[in-house]
């Protein structure tokens, strides 16, 4: 194997996760599976919770979250030294040369593979043979921009010799060519030739929607095909946003015990859990040199205590009033109670008053000083996505393209450190809120539009996980607060996110109103300070008006505060839009959905449904 770049951790959970297609400076790459990957050189990540609601999708064989492969110190100099990452294949298997046109597989012979093993950045194919180079450097191969996928997940390069044949059987060892006419890129402009007959044929006919694909049921990143298909397959474009949408799931790390031998066993649980008895221990404590993360534990402890809490931690680990699969509860009762929150090097809260001026309407602020959230990729989809990042656990058997070719025993994850604000709503003002008129007919508006977006996805029954107009105005709260903090707290509109907390008194856990915003950045900048600072009472309350007053006016409005939620099954949305309620991908827990800035202030087009009015 050879090097090809690097990427970040947490991209390979949202952006170049397993299936998913990267673009390198010189070719296209498919990342592999788990089957592929080399997990000797994988961090395990400890998260209790998260692996228990996990399993209630993958099954019980599934104990384990590693974090990608990483370089050991000293690999870097080591000229002998195994590859070591991510594992990725060429994808699409078809090159064009970028002198003479020439189409061909990376199989074919065609194509020679040219690294340099000091600029792996450069690795690229190259066509030896063209005769327009005369004799010449060879010129770049590069990958061509057509794939066909499913919505069950498969993709498979495109069908170039039945396609230039319209169907009927191709030329025996057939010669083809792909080339542009003109500077537009438009697929009227890009014509497939067979040399061996003469045959043409424009791209612009791949896109049509009256004569789609039969869908070959591949899956390269597992190396398996899954025969007759029932989906269509169509055309899409390299590098399309449609081409992967990652199912992943994330729980905070909150901690349990509340003495310092409990906290500091939790703190390294990753390298005590597979102790079975003390004499093990004892060897563990001798060989303390290589766990250094050990040395503080030992030093204050003895052997038999350190023994007794790892066995209080196996007892306990399955303890608690939530089922497994729950992760919010949990959260939501600590921070709904910070007084009885234990504290360790991970997670720290404060009680700070309300926002001043909003002492009516919101309880007190809780400032989240530390806090750790281990997030794990799942699975994927294409074409379509078919839930939100929260609603994993709530899929049942919807389709969820899988990771390994077996039910897998373990999951790549990530995890970030950072801090926070959570905010909650008074419960017994948002139900007089949700009782007014008005806002039981915006919600009748939100669940037609809710069922009309999941019976086009084929999700029955459409009108499950609905999660009411009190989310609508949380998440509508959220964007707000969010859009307007960036600007004072020194973060960038991608590093914070947001965390929901929404129930129904009637629900299990209920009722809950609360939101929480905190950094999701991996490095540094997640640990600056600069969110909890807002959350003083005097600063957080003016940038509550703040937020709140820039979105009574959009720069599109009229058509902005004119939009209503949508009853064709595009989108779940009421009056919101790129300039003035959507955030980043990452940033949003539903996806940009579930939105509408006529629950919090008056527009000019809407009145009676503001909350904050």
């Amino acid at each position: 194997m050879n090097e090809l770049g690097e990427i970040r951790p947490s991209q390979l959970i949202f952006t170049f996760g397993v299936g998913s297609l990267v673009d390198l400076p010189n070719m296209s790459a498919l990342v592999m599976g788990l089957d592929d990957w080399d997990t000797r050189y994988c961090k395990e990540i400890e998260e209790d919770r998260l692996v228990a609601a996990i399993q209630k999708r993958l099954g019980a064989q599934l104990t384990k979250l590693y974090l990608p492969p990483m370089k050991l110190d000293g690999m870097d100099r080591d000229p002998a030294a195994p590859a070591v990452g991510a594992p990725v294949a060429p994808f699409p298997r078809w090159q064009r040369c970028s002198l003479c046109d020439t189409l061909a597989t990376v199989e074919s012979g065609v194509f020679k593979l040219s690294q340099d093993p000091y600029r792996p950045d450069r690795t690229q194919y190259v066509h030896q043979g063209c005769l327009k180079s005369l004799g010449g450097k060879p010129p770049a191969a590069l990958s061509v921009r057509f794939l066909i996928a499913c919505r069950e997940g498969h993709l498979t390069d495109f069908l170039w010799l039945e396609f230039v044949h319209k169907g009927n059987v191709p030329c025996q060892g057939a010669q083809l060519s792909l080339r542009e006419y003109g500077a537009s890129g438009d697929a009227s402009d890009i014509v497939v030739q067979c040399h061996s007959c003469g045959l043409t044929r424009r791209m612009a006919d791949a896109f049509d929607s009256n004569t789609p694909f039969k869908c070959r049921g591949h899956h390269p990143h597992l190396r398996l095909i899954e025969p007759d298909c029932p989906e269509p397959a169509k055309t899409i474009l390299l590098g399309a946003s449609n081409s992967w949408f990652p199912t992943a799931l994330s729980a905070l790390s909150i901690p349990r015990s509340v003495d310092k031998l409990g906290k500091m066993v939790e703190e390294q649980w990753t390298d005590l859990k597979d102790t079975e008895d003390l004499d093990e221990l004892r060897l563990l404590r001798k060989r303390s040199q290589k766990f250094q993360s050990l040395i503080p534990l030992f030093a204050a402890y003895g052997d038999d205590d350190i023994w007794a809490a790892i066995e209080q931690k196996r007892a306990g680990t399955q303890k608690g009033d939530a089922p497994p699969e729950d992760l919010k509860l949990p959260e939501w009762q600590v921070f709904s109670n910070p007084g009885s929150a234990a504290e360790n090097r991970d997670f720290k809260l404060k009680k700070v008053a309300p926002p001043k001026g909003f002492e009516s309407l919101l309880e007190d602020t809780v400032l989240v000083e530390r806090i750790r959230e281990v997030r794990a990729l799942m699975g994927f989809t294409r074409i379509e996505s078919n839930a939100d990042f929260s609603e994993a656990t709530n899929l049942g058997e919807a389709r969820l393209t899988k990771l390994s070719r077996e039910n897998p025993k373990w999951l790549p994850a990530s995890e970030v450190r950072g801090e926070g604000i959570f905010i909650r709503i008074r419960e017994e003002a948002l139900l007089a809120w949700q009782d007014k008129p008005e806002v039981q007919r915006l919600q009748l508006e939100f669940l037609e539009s809710h069922k009309a977006w999941r019976t086009l996805r084929k999700l029955d029954p459409p009108e499950e996980h609905f999660p009411g107009v009190r989310l609508v105005l949380l998440h509508s709260l959220a964007h707000a607060l969010m859009r307007q903090i960036v600007l004072d707290c020194g973060y960038t509109a991608a590093s914070v996110r947001e965390r929901l907390y929404s129930r129904q008194p009637g629900d299990v856990g209920g009722p809950m109103a609360g939101v929480l915003l905190y950094t999701a950045a991996p490095d540094s900048e997640g640990t600056l300070g600069g969110l909890v600072e807002l959350g003083d009472p005097v600063t957080l309350g003016r940038h509550m008006e703040q937020a709140l007053e820039s979105m009574r006016l959009c720069a599109s409005d009229p058509l902005c505060a004119e939009h209503r939620p949508d009853t064709l099954g595009r989108t779940i949305q009421g009056a919101c839009c790129h300039a003035c309620q959507f955030a980043p991908e990452t940033s949003c827990e539903r996806g940009n959905r579930y939105l509408d800035r006529s629950v919090l202030v008056n527009t000019f087009t809407s009145t009676g449904t503001a909350f904050f009015d």
